[in-house]
């Protein structure tokens, strides 16, 4: 007589953690709608690191390889480009605006293992978070952080797909 093992049904991931309620400090008073992309991109890329930086520690708590290795993958001009074009047909008008002034300027550099376009589109999402954070408007950011939390592991998935097709061409 042959027993067959049951097989155990793998658990969905976990949804991501709720974000951390992580303080910020009060924006000076500007114009927002007034400044150049690359000034909001200045301020949005601080924010946007606070809040990665929360939400990672409240993730993966006390393990230090783990929450570095996880805010290089989320400040990476790579994944900031993925989340903006997943965005962008969420954004409001104002809020596009904002991302195509920051996107369009000329920062005179771009970090050598990204492409120009999502160096562009890194900083359009920065400068993004800058005009929501210069407006106090944190209920909007936290909303879009969120959204850009759920689409990490989207991401690091086809990155591995295309890491696995490489190599399987490399081998033939």
């Amino acid at each position: 007589m042959c027993l067959k093992k049951k097989k155990t049904a793998t658990p969905p991931p976990a949804a991501p953690a709720p974000l951390p309620r992580t303080p910020l400090p009060a924006p000076p008073e500007a114009d927002p709608d007034g400044m150049n992309g690359l000034a909001l991109a200045y301020i949005g890329d601080a924010v946007y690191e606070l809040l990665a930086r929360g939400y990672i520690v409240s993730r993966y708590g006390g393990n230090v390889q783990a929450m570095h290795e996880k805010t290089v993958a989320f400040s990476n001009a790579a994944f900031q480009a993925y989340a903006a074009e997943k965005l962008l047909p969420e954004l409001t008008e104002a809020e596009a605006a904002a991302f195509k002034r920051g996107r369009n300027a000329h920062p005179g550099h771009v970090p050598k293992n990204k492409t120009q376009a999502q160096y562009h589109a890194a900083t359009g999402l920065e400068a993004l978070f800058g005009r929501l954070y210069l407006l106090h408007d944190e209920a909007r950011m936290r909303g879009l952080f969120q959204k850009i939390v759920s689409f990490s592991e989207e991401f690091e998935h086809e990155k591995r797909s295309k890491t696995e097709k490489t190599e399987k061409r490399e081998k033939i």
